[in-house]
């Protein structure tokens, strides 16, 4: 009886012991596990703080750089201004804005204007072909402001504005509008023209085009970190 109550007793040990044999081991599977997937998790995050670090520091770099390059530019900007005389030879701060006469940015601007205005454009050429001696027959061309994009873009590029005009007048007027048309400060692309007539009373048919830009815009966008 004693020996059956002993046995018992050790069986019972025996498993007490199995079972904190599996449970100790279940913990210990556990914890490993827990500290891979941990280890994992903090060298990606480890990984992810690094790479957000370097494009910190590259965004600071390039901000700096971009800082002094608008200083600059402000600088620039103003010195182009501020001459005496501006880029075509007329005075920057006449009181008469004719002619030569004017502000370097505006004449820049008027040079390859942001917006499509075809009405402005006839006017300011009825202006140089009469300002010319000669006498202006017809002008015309055909105004396309409903079908223009002229939404800013980071990249726009020269969008073209046919016209067409004929003149008359003598030979020596008719040089005159040509060079006044080579010389202007907005481009004139001529692309065909007929002369008749004689020396004294010429007709000069032009087909030409000059251009528009529209205007370009800057995004600022952002960039993922994976």
């Amino acid at each position: 009886m004693a020996d059956s109550i002993q046995v018992s007793n050790k069986h019972q040990l025996i498993a007490k012991i199995h079972n904190q044999v599996v449970i100790v081991a279940s913990v210990g599977i556990f914890v490993v596990m827990f500290c891979g997937f941990a280890a994992k998790d903090l060298l990606s995050t480890m990984g992810y703080q690094s790479r957000v670090i370097s494009a910190t520091n590259t965004a600071q770099t390039k901000i700096s750089q971009d800082v002094i390059a608008s200083n600059s530019l402000v600088n620039s900007y103003k010195a182009f201004v501020s001459t005496p005389n501006n880029i075509i030879g007329g005075l920057t701060n006449s009181s008469v804005p004719t002619g030569n006469n004017g502000d370097s940015a505006k004449i820049v601007l008027d040079a390859l204007p942001s917006r499509y205005d075809f009405p402005a454009l006839l006017t300011s050429l009825q202006d140089l072909i009469t300002s010319q001696g000669v006498v202006l027959s017809g002008i015309g061309g055909t105004d396309e402001q409903l079908s223009q994009n002229q939404t800013a873009t980071p990249n726009p590029q020269p969008v073209a504005m046919p016209f067409t005009f004929s003149a008359t007048g003598s030979y020596q007027n008719i040089q005159q509008l040509v060079g006044a048309m080579e010389s202007s400060i907005r481009p004139f692309d001529i692309q065909t023209e007929e002369l008749t007539g004689d020396q004294s009373n010429l007709t000069f048919n032009v087909s030409a085009q000059t251009y528009y830009q529209p205007g370009k815009v800057f995004k600022i966008t952002s960039e993922p970190i994976n």
